[in-house]
């Protein structure tokens, strides 16, 4: 035993020097337990409502308290009808509340009340929560109508756009399409200068006429062109095989999704340029792309349900905005207006990232 404690004492005093690897034994687990406990939650919280209130009486507007009391809604926009497919491209709002002229007369008189209830479905597992949130909270109302009859009084047209179906496999696939695309740029490039430096070839690098920006440049071309490649093919495929609709124009699918691939090359290039060796490149570039991807992009779950700090933290994940220009090309066949702040966030995130790189290159390179 006297040989096992020395042992033990030289790994402690090892592991006291490797501050790398201390931190990351103490902190991963913590980081994940609060990241899994926050953004694991199924709940749908503050789906953002627009009322079409063609009526305005107190039965109509009774009808919209119902919701916001509920807790699950928060009313965003009175809208009309010229305004409903806007609003629902641009996500402004999640689902609309459709109330007739007349509407309140026929709850008074005790006959059948008809209204609309337009859900945005390019979610399908939000949707179908949505819609269920709605139908419980309108029969909820509707008893308050009844006077006896044993027939509701409101009679609801549940409606869901992009997705009549409600296949889960129209808003999974595109996420999919995003997580892989994001995971194999930023590892393929996270590899690249560390190769570099592993092999000694960095230091030609070095003695060549040739600066940091031209370098990042030049290791971001060949990988670019592969990974767009890749992604055009894993589109088709999906297109092919699950039937993911094209709605919208080719050409703004390809300029979204090559500003998304240059931010994640890019961030591949700024991991390669912080790392010593291979392996802690490719933990850095998983800790990086899968996580936030998988977990703080929408993909799973919905951002508008996480804690507000956890939402902010969402506003550096590139996936978030691609997803969001993705759907809306795909099954929402929407233009550009709809959704360029999107496109403007990556373009940012892909400048940022490989000025980083360079900085970071120039500053080895002096």
């Amino acid at each position: 035993m006297r040989k096992a404690f020395a042992v033990a004492r030289k790994e402690f005093r090892q592991i006291a020097r490797d501050r790398r690897t201390l931190m990351i034994l103490l902190f991963v687990p913590a980081f994940y337990l609060m990241l899994y406990g926050y953004a694991l939650n199924w709940d749908i919280r503050h789906v953002r409502l627009g009322v079409e209130d063609q009526d305005h009486t107190p039965e109509s507007r009774s009808v919209v308290s119902a919701f916001v009391n509920s807790g699950y809604f928060d009313l965003v926009a009175s809208v009309d009808d010229t305004r409903i497919t806007e609003l629902m491209n641009t996500n402004e709002v999640r689902a609309v509340l459709v109330m007739p002229s007349g509407f309140g007369r026929s709850l008074r008189t005790g006959a059948r009340a008809p209204m609309q209830v337009l859900v945005n479905g390019d979610n399908a597992n939000t949707a179908t929560t949505v819609m269920g949130y709605a139908l419980t909270i309108l029969q909820s109302e509707s008893a308050h109508y009844r006077s006896g009859q044993s027939t509701p009084l409101l009679s609801v047209q549940p409606r869901v756009w992009y997705n009549a179906e409600l296949r889960s496999t129209l808003f999974l696939v595109p996420g999919l399409i995003a997580y892989i695309s994001m995971i194999t740029a930023v590892i393929s490039t996270a590899l690249s200068i560390v190769r570099e430096k592993e092999r000694g070839t960095m230091e030609q690098v070095r003695m060549a006429p040739l600066g940091a920006p031209a370098f990042v440049v030049g290791k971001t071309i060949p990988y670019f062109l592969i990974s767009l490649a890749s992604a055009v093919g894993i589109i088709l495929v999906a297109m092919m095989l699950f039937g993911v609709p094209m709605r919208g124009s080719w050409w703004l699918l390809l300029a979204a999704l090559s500003l998304f691939l240059v931010g994640a090359l890019g961030l591949g290039l700024l991991i390669s340029s912080v790392s010593d060796n291979q392996q802690v490149a490719f933990q850095l570039a998983m800790l990086a792309s899968f996580l936030p991807t998988f977990m703080l992009s929408g993909f799973i779950f919905p951002i508008s349900s996480m804690p507000a700090f956890l939402r902010a933290v969402t506003y550096l994940v590139p996936a978030r905005y691609f997803l969001v220009a993705l759907r809306a090309i795909v099954l929402k066949g929407a233009g550009a207006a709809a959704f360029w702040e999107d496109l403007a966030a990556l373009a940012i995130f892909a400048a940022l990232v490989l000025a980083l790189a360079s900085v970071r290159l120039r500053r080895e390179w002096a």
